[in-house]
């Protein structure tokens, strides 16, 4: 990819044509739309509140006995003006983040490190390549499923995606096994705690108990998206064509820059490109101690990276304005998957300019207390899924509904610890398929994939999660499932 192009994607034969086929407008158009109607809606919604109440960890939950309504404050000409502006500066974090790994990862491909890696790893999987889609899924899911840190993609595209291409894969099938690996796994949540936990913890329910079932959940849903993908890279190694990006422009390009170094005689590395591959991963090292011992997340992990692409360039022996150039063409390269995650926070800003976003959630519950017993869990399960849409982040969602969810699943007859298992499967699928979750988006701009390709490619697995889901939330029921 070449210094002076962004991650968004050229004009494409099969978009420019005028087929008859139904083609997706440009994500910026969708999510503006999506923009427009929340401010429109918010003349029709009335407004509300609850009260917020401080949990023993330090979050802040809704109290649900305390719903009232107040006077109404729709959204003017100036707050929708502003909503992408206050999008992005609500969402810095997520931007930042994205524009530090864009360029990190640039920094790193220069001083050959990544080319020398590919080329030596291609030549030992050439016979068994699609052998490395599990291994590595299996990997994403486990730490996931422990952490939590679904926003891991958005390292672990940069590392893999020169792999795949290498082994004649795509760059959906590399945006593939991260996002499906850890969604399966954040999902399934055996002992992740910004899903599991927290739930567990609002609605009163022993922390880590019921992990039986999880497992078997975290089981099926591995197992199916490891297969999806895997016969989706088998179909592209065996015919090109068969690639949801076979006329990708910016895909060839990739293909060109990942493989020029993959023929000829085998490449080694050299004694600085050793030290810099050690000090890079003494870096991961790192971030993994701070992720799990000292409670990271993005800002901590965005200032990590910043050094480790000064100092992994200096070891490897760049020079000053080499390493300022390569984060630069990183920069530029994310830049349209950095705006989209503002963009996309946007929604939801204005529904919390006009306190619509309690009514929402006082909805969700009235909506799921109308369901017949018999059907209770499998309508909380789609209830949650909708309301993702707003609230795309695991915890916010948890702190949100869940403290409506644990009562009402008293009244319908659904235990409480099927109505967690709901909120977490109805967060966790929808969270690569909506546009409005910012760390999916912004992986998506890392790999050069747009986001009506991925829908395309992901639809069917989305489908078979739900049956599996819903399969899941019936058991549940049918057990009366408590631990």
């Amino acid at each position: 990819m070449s210094d002076t192009e962004t991650s968004q994607p050229p004009s494409r034969p099969e978009e420019a044509g005028t087929g008859s086929r139904f083609r997706l407008p440009d994500i910026y158009v969708i999510l503006f739309v999506f923009i427009a109607l929340a401010a429109i809606s918010t003349h029709f919604l009335p407004a509300s509140q609850y009260n917020r109440v401080q949990l023993e960890n330090g979050r802040t939950a809704i109290d649900a006995e305390s719903f009232r309504y107040v006077e109404a404050d729709p959204v003017g000409i100036v707050e929708f003006m502003t909503a992408i502006p206050r999008g992005l500066a609500d969402a810095s974090v997520v931007v930042f983040f994205t524009f530090i790994i864009g360029g990190m990862f640039m920094v790193i491909r220069r001083t050959g490190l990544i080319e020398v890696a590919v080329e030596k790893l291609t030549r030992r999987f050439a016979e068994r390549s699609v052998l490395v889609v599990p291994v590595l899924m299996t990997t994403f899911a486990v730490i996931a499923t422990l952490i939590g840190t679904q926003e891991l993609s958005l390292v672990y595209v940069p590392v893999i995606l020169p792999l795949m291409i290498a082994l004649g894969f795509d760059s959906i099938v590399a945006v593939g096994v991260a996002l499906c690996a850890t969604t399966a796994g954040f999902t399934a949540g055996v002992l992740n705690p910004i899903n599991t936990g927290l739930a567990q913890t609002i609605a009163g329910v022993p922390l880590w108990s019921g992990i039986w079932l999880r497992v078997l959940l975290f089981i099926c849903l591995l197992v199916a998206g490891a297969a999806y993908v895997m016969r989706y890279a088998s179909r592209v190694r065996a015919d090109g064509a068969a690639s949801l990006l076979a006329d990708d422009p910016e895909e060839e390009e990739k293909r060109r820059d990942y493989l020029g170094g993959t023929g000829g005689p085998a490449k080694s590395f050299s004694s600085r490109q050793i030290a810099a591959g050690f000090t890079a991963l003494a870096f991961f090292a790192v971030m993994v101690w701070g992720v799990l011992a000292q409670g990271w997340f993005m800002t901590e992990m965005s200032g990590l990276f910043i050094l480790m692409g000064i100092t992994v360039g200096l070891v490897a022996g760049l020079t000053t304005q080499q390493i300022c150039n390569g984060f630069n063409a990183g920069f530029r390269e994310v830049l349209v998957g950095a705006m989209i995650v503002g963009i996309a926070r946007a929604v939801a800003v204005m529904f919390e300019d006009a306190q619509v976003l309690d009514t929402l959630t006082h909805g969700l519950g009235e909506l799921v207390g109308g369901f017949p017993q018999s059907v209770a869990a499998v309508g909380m399960f789609l209830s949650q899924m909708g309301f993702n849409f707003v609230i795309p982040s695991g915890s916010g969602q948890a702190l949100v509904t869940m403290p409506v969810m644990a009562p009402l699943s008293d009244i319908v007859g659904v235990t409480r610890q099927t109505a967690i298992l709901a909120y977490q499967m109805g967060d966790g699928f929808s969270n690569i398929l909506f546009p409005t979750s910012g760390y999916f988006m912004a992986t998506l701009a890392l790999a050069g994939v747009s986001w009506s390709k991925w829908v395309r490619f992901f639809l069917p697995l989305f489908a078979i999660w739900a049956v599996i889901g819903v399969a899941f939330m019936i058991f549940a029921q049918v057990i009366q499932w408590t631990g």
